[in-house]
């Protein structure tokens, strides 16, 4: 009997394109979609389950594995941070716009994370990238490295706080979604551990 018939008959096969519906991309996608609208609602929520479903037949993606581990309460805490980083940002921003003749400085900034996860990878991007006053201009996945253009980076100190940020962003992401967290184990948040070397930053002027 063909491996085919034998999981068609176990219940375990699935059409090829059915194997690419993937629950946790549903779940996020649905999440991305509900966010630009800005508004949660039943008609909302629908919509962007069935733009998921779309997506993830149209552009298929090999499986991947998250190694989800859902804490409640550090997700809480990763949710209420981001909500305050949003307004904080949003605030410092607006100040640095309104500024009559001031130039700011801009950088782009390598920061290499420490969890070799695509998923954590994918997630802290996207955070960074929704917090106003830095964008993810390009990733690397083999290296978990993120490029990251940031407003207003004045110094030197400016691009460590912009780092220490990021890696503070991924700490919270693992302890609130990752399914391993030993190797956080005595970080304060955004520092790096006695036990890997801090990441190589590269920085240059940006426009």
């Amino acid at each position: 009997m063909s491996t085919e018939a034998t999981a068609a008959r176990t219940g375990r096969y699935r059409p090829a394109r059915l194997r690419f519906l993937q629950i946790p991309a549903l779940l996020w996608l649905t999440l991305v979609w509900v966010a630009l609208w800005g508004d949660v609602s039943f008609a909302n929520v629908l919509g962007g389950l069935l733009v998921a479903v779309v997506v993830c037949l149209a552009f298929p993606l090999p499986p991947v594995r998250t190694q989800l581990r859902v804490r409640p309460i550090s997700l809480v805490w990763l949710v209420a941070y981001f909500l305050a980083d949003l307004v904080r940002a949003s605030i410092e921003v607006a100040w640095t716009t309104l500024r009559l003749r001031y130039q700011p400085r801009n950088a782009v900034v390598e920061v290499n994370l420490r969890t070799n996860s695509d998923f954590v990878l994918a997630v802290v991007a996207e955070m960074v990238t929704l917090v106003p006053g830095s964008i993810v201009v390009d990733v690397r996945r083999f290296t978990h490295t993120l490029f990251l253009h940031v407003l207003d980076a004045k110094d030197m100190a400016g691009v460590e706080k912009a780092r220490a940020r990021v890696l503070a962003q991924e700490r919270r992401v693992v302890l609130a979604l990752g399914g391993a967290t030993g190797h956080l184990a005595g970080e304060h948040a955004g520092q790096p551990s006695d036990r890997e070397p801090p990441p190589e930053t590269v920085e240059r002027d940006a426009p």
